[in-house]
C-alpha cells in the first residue's frame, strides 16, 4: 500500500506512466529494426543494450547515420572506461593501454581478453567495434579518436592521485563527462543535423557533461564510500570533516549536509551553460538525447539538497517522475519551466544557518533569469480532473498491476538513476 499512496500523491506520474507504457515511449524512444542491420552493427547494438538500456534507447531514437556514429562512439568509450575500472589490471599496463587506446581503433584484431569486469565483452569483441568503427565516415572517426585519445590520457592521469582542489574536480569531471559532451557535439554536426556552432562551442559542451557528472558524484556519495572510490574534492569537503568518510558517521551529518549543499551549490553553475547549449538545437532527435539527461540531473539535486539520506543511503527520482520528465522535456520553453521548478524547490529547502546559503541564492537568481516560466510550467501540471480521477481511480483498483508497470518501464528511466 505504500506504492499506492507514493502514487496517489502524485496523480500526474500516474497519468504519464500509463501514457508512456501504451505507446508514449515511442516518441521519445523509438526502437529500430535490427533486421535492417548489418551483421557487425546489429552486434553492436546488442552490446549497447546490454552495457546500457537506457542509452540504447535514446541513441536509437537519433536520426540518420548520426545514431550509427553515437552507438560506436558509446562503446568504444565503455571499453576505455572498462580498462579504467578494471582493478586487476596492473597501472604498469593499464597507463599504456589507456594511452595507446584510440590507436587499437586502427588495429582489426586487437581486442583484451583478460578483464573480469561486468562489461569484458566490448574489450573481447572489440575487433567488431572497431571495424564498425572504421566503417563511418572519416569525420565521425576523426572525432571518436581524438576524444578517446585525450580522454584515455587524463584517465590515465588520475589513477594514482585524489581529486584535491575544486580546480581538479572541474579537470576530472571533463575527462570523464566534459570530453564526452564536446565529442557528442562535434558529431552532432559533423552530421549537419546541427549548426557548425555546437560543436565549435566547446565550453558550453563541456558543462552539460559537468553538470551531469558532478550530479552523479555528489548522489553517489555512500556507493562510492561503500567501493573505496573518492570523487568529492578534498579543498570542500576537508572544511567540515578530516576524513571524507566521517560524513557516514550519524554525529556529523550536520556538517556532511552543509558540505553536500555547498557541492550541489557549485554545480548547479552549470546550469546557464546548459540552456544556453540546449537553446541552440534544431533537430528534435538530438534535443530530446541532451535534454533529458539535463533534467534528470536537476530532479536529482533537488531531491538531495539539504536531504540526509544522501549519506544513509540511495536518493533517487521517482519513476513516475522520470518518465514524466522525459515525456515533457521536448522544447526549450519547457526545459526552462522544468528548471525553474527544480530551482524552486531547492530554494525553498535553503536553511538560513547553512554557509553557503548565499551562494546558492545568487546562483538560483542567475538561473530564474534565464528560465523565468510561462505558459509552458502553468501547463505542465494542468490535467483536466477527469484525467486526474480517472488516474486517481486506476491506481485504487490495479496499484498490483502498476507495480508490475513501473518495473517494466525501469529499462527506459534508468538514465534519471545512473
Amino acid at each position: 500500500m505504500e506504492l499506492l499512496k507514493k502514487w496517489l500523491g502524485h496523480p500526474e506520474e500516474i497519468y504519464n506512466l500509463l501514457r508512456f507504457k501504451m505507446g508514449g515511449y515511442r516518441v521519445v524512444t523509438p526502437r529500430i529494426d535490427p533486421d535492417t542491420l548489418g551483421g557487425g552493427l546489429r552486434t553492436c547494438y546488442r552490446y549497447l543494450n546490454q552495457t546500457s538500456r537506457s542509452f540504447a534507447a535514446v541513441i536509437q531514437a537519433l536520426d540518420g547515420e548520426l545514431r550509427h556514429a553515437v552507438c560506436i562512439f558509446y562503446l568504444v568509450l565503455r571499453a576505455l572506461d572498462t580498462i579504467e575500472d578494471d582493478m586487476t589490471i596492473s597501472l604498469d599496463v593499464k597507463v599504456p593501454m589507456l594511452h595507446e587506446f584510440h590507436s587499437y581503433l586502427y588495429q582489426p584484431e586487437w581486442k583484451y581478453t583478460e578483464s573480469k569486469e561486468k562489461d569484458r565483452q566490448v574489450l573481447e569483441d572489440f575487433p567488431t567495434i572497431s571495424m564498425e568503427f572504421r566503417n563511418l565516415s572519416k569525420v565521425y572517426q576523426d572525432v571518436i579518436s581524438d576524444v578517446c585519445h585525450k580522454m584515455g590520457v587524463g584517465m590515465a592521469e588520475f589513477l594514482e592521485k585524489k581529486v584535491d582542489s575544486q580546480l581538479e574536480w572541474d579537470t576530472y569531471c571533463h575527462y570523464v563527462a566534459g570530453l564526452v559532451g564536446i565529442g557528442l557535439s562535434r558529431l552532432f554536426s559533423a552530421s549537419e543535423l546541427e549548426d557548425p556552432i555546437v560543436g565549435q562551442d566547446t565550453e558550453l559542451a563541456n558543462s552539460m557533461g559537468l553538470f551531469l557528472q558532478k550530479t552523479n558524484i555528489i548522489r553517489d556519495y555512500l556507493e562510492d564510500q561503500l567501493e573505496g572510490r573518492e570523487f568529492w574534492p578534498r579543498e570542500v569537503w576537508s572544511r567540515y570533516a578530516k576524513k571524507l568518510s566521517d560524513f557516514a558517521k550519524p554525529e556529523n551529518i550536520d556538517m556532511a549536509v552543509q558540505c553536500l549543499n555547498e557541492l550541489i551549490t557549485n554545480a548547479l553553475h552549470h546550469v546557464p551553460d546548459v540552456l544556453t547549449y540546449l537553446s541552440r538545437l534544431k533537430n528534435q532527435s538530438v534535443f530530446n538525447f541532451c535534454a533529458i539527461p539535463q533534467v534528470m540531473a536537476i530532479a536529482t539535486l533537488a531531491a538531495c539538497y539539504n536531504n540526509k539520506q544522501v549519506f544513509r543511503g540511495v536518493v533517487k527520482i521517482r519513476k513516475g517522475q522520470a518518465v514524466t520528465l522525459m515525456m515533457d522535456a521536448t522544447s526549450i520553453q519547457a526545459v526552462k519551466a522544468i528548471m525553474y521548478q527544480y530551482v524552486e524547490e531547492i530554494y525553498q529547502k535553503i536553511p538560513s544557518t547553512d554557509p553557503s546559503s548565499n551562494k546558492t541564492q545568487q546562483i538560483i537568481a542567475s538561473i530564474r533569469a534565464v528560465s523565468l516560466p510561462g505558459s509552458t510550467m502553468a501547463s505542465r501540471h494542468h490535467y483536466s480532473p477527469i484525467y486526474l480521477s480517472c488516474a486517481m481511480l486506476l491506481a485504487a483498483l490495479s496499484w498490483q498491476y502498476l507495480t508490475t508497470l513501473s518495473k517494466a518501464t525501469e529499462e527506459y528511466v534508468q538514465a534519471g538513476e545512473n
